[in-house]
């Protein structure tokens, strides 16, 4: 299902005494959340709160929220999920938001019917990305995000069609 709002960060402490948040991003590149100029508190849209200012910090981002002036302010989004809109960034072609494939059916690109099983985590490598697709016999199966496997994805079927190396899931 393609979700108008996602998750970007999580706010896991405070930073200084002036309301600045530690953030654990969730986005590929960090720098990408400290650009934008509005985020939201709730995944429907309905409680926005502005970034004045953010920067990468180490493995977190430093955010400085309107509305956020205190240590005390900064305390009360602990532990709270920050969402951004989909419309705020620009995707390339070809380039999808993980959130958007997760629960995604993999299957075989020669033969459809072919199910290998779920799409239920990303990570990256730093070559590349790995699908993690969970099997119907509850096998977790590992899939290297490279042309030369993943042949066809359609978020908007929660369909993606692969071709496994040789071996690859034996």
């Amino acid at each position: 299902m393609i979700k108008p709002y996602l998750e970007a960060a999580k706010v896991v402490s405070t930073h200084g005494v002036m309301g600045e948040v530690r953030a654990q991003c969730y986005c590929d590149d960090p720098e990408v959340l400290c650009h934008l100029s509005m985020l939201y508190l709730d995944a429907q849209g309905k409680h926005p709160i502005g970034l004045q200012q953010g920067r990468v910090h180490k493995n977190v981002v430093i955010l400085k929220l309107d509305g956020v002036n205190s240590l005390e302010d900064a305390q009360g989004l602990r532990g709270k999920m920050l969402y951004l809109d989909r419309k705020d960034l620009v995707l390339e072609p070809g380039q999808y938001f993980i959130q958007d494939l997760l629960g995604s059916t993999v299957a075989d690109a020669e033969d459809p019917e072919k199910v290998y099983g779920v799409l239920v985590d990303v990570t990256n490598t730093g070559a590349s990305d790995i699908y993690h697709i969970k099997a119907p016999d509850g096998r977790l199966l590992l899939a290297p995000a490279i042309p030369q496997v993943v042949k066809q994805v359609d978020p908007e079927q929660e369909k993606i069609l692969i071709t496994p190396l040789e071996g690859l899931f034996d």
